[in-house]
Formats: C-alpha cells, sequence, structure tokens
C-alpha cells in the first residue's frame, strides 16, 4: 500500500467490462489506479487517459515497473489462462473474471500455482452481491424458507462464440454460483441441449440434484435476448416459504408457505445504486479491497471458478452420454 494507505491496482484488459473495472478502480477511495495493458496502443492509451493510469503494452513490463499490489485481470473469456499463469507465477495477487479458464486442467494448474506462492486469488462472482440475492440468502440463513425442497435458475440473452459450450461455461456459472451459494452443494445433473441454431449449443437444460436432498433446474440460452424483461429469475421453494429473484437487481420476494401476502424489495426513487446491475460489481471490489488489505481470504476465492467448471463439465458428460453424471465434493 502508498502512503495514503490505498492498495495499489493494476487492470489488464480494455474490452467491454473492462470499461467497468477501469470505472471502479478509477472511483475508489482505496485505491491507486496505477496502469492498464491492452493489446494495441491506440485503445489502451485512450483508457489510460480515460482514467488517469499508465498505458502499456506488455504484461511483464507493467508488473516489473510498476509492481501492483493487486492485479485486476478481464480478457475475452477464452483468453484467460496464460495472462493469469504469467501474473501468479510473476508473484502477484489477483483479481480475475470469470470463467476461470474453459479447462479443468487448467484450472488446477493455476490454483495449485497461486496456493505454492500463498497468493490472494479472487473471482468476480458479482451476482452474489445483489441486493435481491443478499436477501435471499440471508431468509434462507435465517430459516425463513425451511427446508429448500426446489430451486430453478433460467438466464438468458444474446452472446456469440467459436466455443460449443460457451454459454454453459462463460454465463451459467453464475448459475452454478448462484444456486450452490444459495442451495448449498449439487451432487448430480443430467442435460438437454440444442445446436438447432447453429454456433454450437446455445441452449441447455439442466436437471439437477442438491446434497441436501432438494432438486433444481438450470435454463441457459444464448438464444433469446437481455433486452426481454424478466430474462433472469431465480425461484427457491422451501417447506415454510418461497423466494424469487428477478433480473438479479430488480426485485425480491418472499412469502410465506399458504399466505397471499408477501414481502417485496425493489429499489425505491433514488436509490439507482441497487438497482444498477453494474453496481453489483462495486460491491463485490469492496469486499475484495478490504480482505486483501486485513490480509484475508478473497471474499470469493477463484476456487469457485473451479467448482463452476466442474459443474460445467459434468453436464457436458450428461448430455454426450444420456446419463446422470455424480459430481465430487471438490
Amino acid at each position: 500500500m502508498n502512503e495514503n494507505g490505498q492498495v495499489k491496482v493494476a487492470l489488464i484488459g480494455t474490452g467491454g467490462w473492462g470499461l467497468q473495472h477501469a470505472r471502479i478502480l478509477s472511483m475508489h477511495p482505496e485505491v491507486d489506479f496505477c496502469a492498464i495493458v491492452g493489446q494495441t496502443a491506440e485503445k489502451v492509451q485512450a483508457r489510460a487517459a480515460q482514467f488517469g493510469a499508465r498505458a502499456y503494452l506488455d504484461i511483464q513490463e507493467m508488473l516489473d515497473k510498476e509492481q501492483p499490489d493487486l492485479v485486476n485481470i478481464c480478457l475475452p473469456n477464452q483468453a484467460h489462462f496464460k495472462p493469469t499463469l504469467q501474473v501468479i507465477e510473476a508473484g502477484y495477487p489477483l483479481f480475475v473474471e470469470k470463467p476461470l479458464t474453459f479447462n479443468i486442467h487448467e484450472a488446477d494448474m493455476l490454483l495449485e500455482e497461486a496456493a505454492k506462492r500463498s497468493l490472494f486469488f479472487a473471482i468476480n462472482f458479482n451476482h452474489r452481491y445483489a441486493k435481491p440475492v443478499q436477501m435471499a440468502y440471508e431468509a434462507i440463513r435465517t430459516g425463513r424458507t425451511g427446508e429448500i425442497v426446489f430451486a430453478s435458475w433460467r438466464f438468458g440473452g444474446e452472446g456469440m462464440s467459436n466455443h460449443p459450450h460457451a454459454n454453459l461455461i462463460e454465463t451459467q456459472c453464475h448459475g452454478f454460483d448462484m444456486l450452490e451459494f444459495l442451495c448449498g452443494p449439487i451432487e448430480s445433473i443430467m442435460a438437454q441441449m440444442t445446436d438447432k441454431t447453429g454456433g454450437g449449443y446455445r441452449t441447455l437444460v439442466l436437471a439437477l440434484r442438491f446434497a441436501n436432498g432438494a432438486v433444481g433446474s438450470l435454463i441457459g440460452s444464448y438464444d433469446t435476448s437481455y433486452a426481454y424483461p424478466d430474462t433472469h429469475r431465480v425461484e427457491i421453494n422451501g417447506s415454510m416459504g418461497r423466494i424469487l429473484i428477478e433480473d438479479t437487481v430488480r426485485r425480491y420476494t418472499y412469502h410465506r408457505t399458504g399466505d397471499e401476502l408477501g414481502e417485496i424489495w425493489q429499489a425505491g426513487y433514488f436509490n439507482d445504486y441497487a438497482r444498477e446491475f453494474h453496481r453489483t460489481f462495486d460491491g463485490h471490489f469492496d469486499a475484495v479491497v478490504k480482505a486483501l488489505k486485513h490480509n484475508e481470504v478473497p471474499p470469493v476465492h477463484a476456487v469457485a471458478g473451479r467448482r463452476a467448471l466442474l459443474l460445467a463439465q459434468a453436464a457436458i458428460t450428461s448430455f454426450e452420454q444420456g446419463k446422470r453424471v455424480t459430481i465430487s465434493s471438490v
């Protein structure tokens, strides 16, 4: 940390979601946003100038000159492994975007190399920090739902990729993480997928069984639109009540069993922060900075990225073999 107690942070990536990283780093009072690394001089110089950071085209040069306390990595989904490994081997704490990788062996290598160096290694499953999700977690934790019987996740929009299982790995990783965050470990998966629109298995339906005996479903698609109302919905039904989460940040609803009168949360007139999806990232990064400064484990460790990938691979195996696949607890 610098003399003002700020964490010195560098960013690798100049894409669309990288813009949110840059926004947060430039505005956070406990961050000294020192540098951005990009692939093209014009783009990285423009982004660096916009946010008052120094521009680099080479990761190692940036690390050698800046020696940051934390490195944020936000690159195209299938380009995560090599830059992440480079930062780990250089010995720097890091905060990465999902998915961790598209390959479980690469994920294991990243985690093993980071563990050898005792590195802080966080991943951005920012959906956990939406107000409705936090409320759902607290309701479940305090027993308001009773024993969970079933849970469902549905999330769809547009997406383009040359990977046949891109939607499952790079987008529905949020679904796996959310369902396990709220309901506990998934024990087994059965999958149906379709490639009828071309470009891989862009739409899928999974049947789930949780270790606690509950069942669930996950529907994911790149054959729909983020513009549609209610494009994201989570339902958790328990023996004592039901929770609905609508469009991640839009609405939280709780009903007790048999009661027609429920509880609803929606952001109020002046509460733009809670109604904006991008701000789920702000909340998560606040927790990341706090944990880093106090030498604590990350609020969402990168191992959660491996777990989501393990579940995705189980779904692929289920679809390819036409059978239910049991998932290990690790």
